[in-house]
């Protein structure tokens, strides 16, 4: 069961929060998903989807960036 206005009482974690929490681990779980698959168009020796796939992980990378940057200034880590 979700609720769409969960605002940490259960939890323990504003939405907000938590959200960018998610965010960030989702870049950098797509990053190394992507090394995989850039390995993978590299054996095949595609380089068209070996490009595709490094632009992918570094956006990836950037958006953890900005996410943990984000979270650090909110969640008072300096």
């Amino acid at each position: 069961m979700t609720s769409s206005t969960e605002t940490g009482d259960v939890t323990g974690t504003r939405d907000k929060d938590y959200n960018l929490i998610w965010y960030v681990e989702s870049c950098l779980s797509n990053a190394l998903r992507l090394e995989q698959y850039i390995q993978d168009a590299e054996r095949d020796g595609d380089n068209e989807v070996v490009e595709l796939f490094r632009k992918a992980q570094a956006d990836s990378r950037k958006g953890a960036e900005l996410g943990k940057n984000l979270l650090r200034s909110r969640l008072g880590g300096g």
